[in-house]
């Protein structure tokens, strides 16, 4: 029943901005594979661009999402005290403003006696979309979600259960199972490595999985993704990812499945900026690229340089 009206942005935004329930989040650089103070990041491929704009405290403030010359989205994110306060996305088709598809979030939050943030989502012509509660523990967890549309009501909840090192998130849809979260450590040969595993059900059925390995650097190291076999009753491997980096920066992604094997060659070119961040990435055979054009605020001086100016 319930809609998702979340624009999600073709650059691997669903990666940031996720496709299942979860609290209201603002963005910021590091979210976006960016470092330093910047100010904006044009992403260019070989299927559209996508811009960046974040203010000086580094928080994400509009996003243009370029189809062609004519059609574009353009998302505008407005904060108060640190919360997010109105999002506006305009989708534009033959350059002109779609008033049906453009639609514009607003937000407000209650902290008595636990924290509550209720999103309302309108379209440009004026008609009622969607709303939602964001209802909190007192630890600060998001333990419930109530949507309301012209279909009706939703209610998602979040369950956490910790075990010893683990922590699972369990997220139920009008009291079905949709998905759950397990986050763990293990021991590895250069530390501690934090393993999720997510799982996503079908009408409460397990479905399918994902599982993730980070180095202690937070580096993803390995992703393996299953399928859940309901003769065998188990989840069954369908092919997994290795990670491999070299100073820190990604060099290959090896694909194993039963029966294949397929290398990805990652080339990166940096810029000047310190600290640096990657203006170009090739992947290689298939030579995909990906360009990326970004704007630093000014540094902020040392104290040391301010005293040798004076001087």
């Amino acid at each position: 029943m319930k809609r998702n009206y979340a624009t999600l942005l073709f650059f691997s935004i669903v990666q940031v901005f996720g496709v299942w329930a979860q609290e209201v989040q603002i963005f910021k650089v590091e979210d976006f594979d960016l470092k330093g103070k910047v100010k904006s990041c044009l992403v260019i491929t070989d299927y559209g661009r996508e811009y960046f704009e974040f203010n000086e405290e580094g928080i994400l403030t509009k996003t243009i999402t370029q189809y062609n010359e004519s059609d574009q989205d353009i998302t505008d994110y407005k904060y108060r005290n640190g919360e997010l306060l109105e999002k506006r996305m305009e989708s534009y088709k033959n350059n002109v403003l779609d008033e049906s598809t453009s639609m514009a979030n607003f937000y407000t939050v209650d902290t008595v006696p636990t924290r509550k943030v209720v999103e309302k989502i309108v379209s440009y012509d004026k008609q009622f979309l969607e709303k939602e509660e964001y209802q909190y523990n007192e630890d600060g967890k998001l333990v419930r979600i109530i949507s309301s549309n012209i279909d009706g009501v939703d209610e998602t909840t979040l369950e956490y259960t910790p075990f010893k090192n683990e922590l699972t998130v369990s997220t139920f849809t009008n009291g079905v199972l949709e998905k759950s979260v397990r986050t763990s450590e293990r021991k590895g040969p250069k530390g501690i490595q934090k393993v999720i595993l997510t799982k996503e059900y079908l009408d409460g059925e397990p479905n399918t999985a994902v599982e993730e390995v980070y180095s202690p650097e937070g580096k993803l190291m390995t992703q393996e993704e299953f399928l859940y076999d309901v003769g065998e009753k188990e989840f069954v491997s369908q092919k997994k990812l290795f990670y491999n980096y070299k100073e820190g920066v990604l060099q290959k992604v090896v694909t194993k499945t039963l029966n294949t094997e397929a290398v990805d060659e990652y080339i990166f070119q940096f810029d000047g900026h310190a600290p640096k961040n990657w203006t170009k990435k090739i992947i290689t055979p298939d030579n995909t690229y990906t360009t990326r054009v970004i704007k630093y605020y000014p540094e902020e001086e040392t104290q040391k340089e301010k005293t040798d100016k004076k001087r």
